[in-house]
């Protein structure tokens, strides 16, 4: 499945030297992300990338730059947020025609498999499936339904730089700060912009709350986004949030306590279904979902969310997994609640 071919990307002006490019996705439900380029000198900062569609390969990018008087070539340095391929998937083509260099943190090798063995990488992920207790057929319709997709990135490329705390860089707007916030992705960093309070928040704020923690790369998905919260939190100004999705949006400590409220409430849907009889991570999916609501649209992002809570809990103490036999189960060890 590709990108729509009669839909472009689009540039807009947010503020003066800055520039949203609204990027095409080909995901039911996630139908665009955003690009950000920031006046640097004679050129730009480009945040992030957009997907790779490979019939297409930058022309929505460069359609969308055009419409904001720019070309890849007047981009100076590239800065993705993380290494998902709507943020990173045209990172190699944009460094080819610019000739400048790519920043982002060093944990960005979480996408090197799915780019240079797209087919390993979903057998690995079906692996997890099955192991969660998915059954054979529906595992079999998934990935069916995957072939040639592709990873939506162009190809695997190191960072020039790794983007840590501490790392500082400059556009017209001033110095940016790095702040790392692993949880959604294990690369994930924010920029934040003191003087002016603009945040690039990547996918770890939206202005629509939508939780998603990338699955089997660190032992905590979960703990991380939260710390990754107090980090934000703790920025003495944000007047601005520019997201990886939807608009612009300034009540970034409100998205904040969205977003924990968010999370708090899932880990508690999770709590209430735990028994002392062990279960699988695929029979907590209604529970996390809601009766009814779980598809086979919905179950490859809940089977995600399932596995980053259940071992949450259990690293607080919680639950406890039973790892013997060919599903993996999770019963109560009765301990009360843990954040």
């Amino acid at each position: 499945m590709g990108t729509k071919r009669d839909e472009l990307g689009r540039g807009e002006r947010i503020l003066p030297g800055v520039w949203r490019l609204r990027l095409p996705l080909p995901w039911p439900g996630v139908p665009h992300c955003n690009a950000w380029a920031l006046a640097a000198g004679d050129g730009i900062v480009l945040f992030d990338t957009g997907y790779f569609a490979a019939e297409d390969g930058t022309k929505r990018l460069e359609f969308a730059l055009a419409q904001v008087g720019f070309g890849l070539s007047d981009i100076s340095l590239l800065v993705c947020t993380h290494a998902h391929s709507d943020h990173y998937g045209l990172a190699g083509p944009i460094v080819d025609a610019a000739g400048c260099e790519l920043w982002m943190h060093p944990a960005w090798e979480h996408a090197r498999a799915m780019a240079e063995d797209p087919d390993r990488a979903m057998e690995r992920r079906v692996e997890v499936a099955r192991q969660s207790g998915v059954p054979a057929a529906a595992l079999e319709r998934y990935q069916e339904s995957r072939k040639g997709q592709g990873s939506g990135i162009a190809r695997a490329i190191a960072p020039d730089r790794d983007l840590l705390s501490g790392i500082e860089f400059e556009t017209d707007q001033g110095t940016w700060n790095v702040h790392e916030t692993p949880g959604h992705a294990p690369s994930h960093v924010c920029l934040h912009q003191p003087e002016s309070g603009l945040l690039i928040s990547g996918d770890h704020l939206l202005g629509r709350i939508s939780l998603f923690f990338d699955y089997g790369h660190t032992p905590d998905p979960v703990g991380e986004f939260e710390r990754g919260l107090d980090e934000i939190e703790s920025l003495e100004r944000t007047t601005l949030c520019l997201a990886g999705h939807g608009r612009p949006f300034r009540d970034v400590r409100a998205k904040i306590a969205g977003n924990r409220r968010e999370v708090g409430g899932h880990l508690d849907r999770v709590r209430a279904a735990v028994t002392d009889k062990p279960m699988s991570a695929f029979e907590f999916l209604p529970a996390l979902l809601g009766s009814g609501n779980v598809s086979e649209a919905t179950a490859p992002w809940a089977m995600q969310m399932a596995l980053a809570y259940l071992d949450h809990l259990t690293l607080g103490g919680e639950l406890e997994r039973d790892d013997d036999g060919d599903v993996h189960r999770w019963r109560s060890l009765g301990t009360g609640a843990s954040g």
